[in-house]
Order: structure tokens, then sequence, then C-alpha cells
């Protein structure tokens, strides 16, 4: 063999192990943003299973309340639904626009209810009442952590994708398009702890 083939050779060869690198870092940041999401789905399905019990302990004092009571249920389950459908397909756009219009939903009926809670001082008394409520609060903190590794992520993933010349072989590796950040209608008021007094 001559010199001119063992360079043609050796650039190939630079070229494949690029190439090889590029699609394992795309690979690599996609499954950080998923890794991402799940930790907001776990901190979710927490938050969504702690409701009905808020709703249980408030019915008691609230039975003339039915309406607000049962907005909060209807919209934690529109929140579960989408929830479900953002799981299936994390980082796409239409799904994060789903989620964060259901979490706006959720968080105007809790706020209702905390609203009419303030009414009923026995309620807001309640150790049960109290202990939920704390616990909510924590995990709203955890929301936020979760929401903001994973647009850290996001973030990440998009930078790689759109930089050149990653972004000439990321849509031959299935990376064609960008994956979409998290962000609620209130993006600036979530990274405090909800006002939960009871």
């Amino acid at each position: 063999m001559d010199i001119s083939t063992l360079i043609i050779i050796a650039v190939l060869v630079v070229v494949v192990f690029y190439v090889i690198s590029v699609y394992n870092r795309l690979v690599s940041l996609r499954n950080r943003y998923q890794n991402g999401f799940a930790q907001i789905e776990v901190q979710l399905k927490r938050r969504y299973d702690l409701i009905p019990n808020l709703v249980e302990i408030a019915k008691a004092y609230l039975a003339h309340e039915r309406e607000t009571l049962e907005a909060v249920i209807a919209a934690r389950n529109g929140a579960v639904e989408g929830l479900k459908q953002a799981s299936q397909n994390p980082g796409d756009a239409q799904s994060m626009n789903l989620l964060a219009n259901a979490e706006g939903m959720l968080k105007n009926a809790m706020g209702r209810l905390n609203v009419t809670v303030e009414a009923y001082p026995d309620l807001k008394a309640s150790q049960n009442m109290q202990q939920l409520s704390e616990e909510l609060s924590s995990t709203e903190n955890k929301v936020a952590f979760a929401r903001q590794a994973y647009n850290d992520a996001v973030t990440a993933y998009n930078a790689y994708r759109q930089s050149f010349p990653p972004v000439v072989l990321a849509g031959a590796f299935g990376h064609g398009t960008d994956a979409a950040l998290l962000e609620f209608a209130d993006s600036a008021a979530i990274q405090d702890a909800p006002k939960v007094s009871f």
C-alpha cells in the first residue's frame, strides 16, 4: 500500500469514530432529559396522590363547598391524564404543552380550595390537614427542582444537537427535532413554594 491509501484509510477511520461519538453523545443527552422527565413524573404522581386525601379531609368541613372540591378532583384527573400523555413522549412540544396547561388548571383549582379552607378555622387547625399541606409544599419544591433538572438536560441536548457538525448528522440518527422545555404558565412564580396555610 502506498502512503496516500494509508492516509485515506486513516481519515476514514477518524471520520467513522467521530460519527460514532456524535451518535453516542446524542443518545446519552436524550437519555438524560428522559430521565429528568421521569423524576418530574415521580413527584407529580406523588402530588396527585396527596390531593384526594386533602379533599377527603376537607369534605367533612366543606360539605356545602362541593363545587370547589369537585373542581379540584377534576383538575387533578386532567393533570394525571396530561402526565400520562407526556410520559409517553418526553420532550415532545405538544405533550409538554398539554401537561403545562393541565398543571395550570390544577394550580387554579387548588388556589380556590385554599381560599375556601381559610374560612374554616377548625379545618386549618386539623393535624391531618397540616401534615398534608406540609407534604404538598415539600412535593412542590421537589417538582420545581426536578423540572429545573429536566429543562437543563433538554437545553444541553438541544444545544449539542443544533451545533455544527452534529446538526448535519442528528436527523439521520433520529434526532431531527429539539426536545421541548417544560414551562408552566407561571414559570416565575413556580420557583417559590406554594403558600398553603391551614
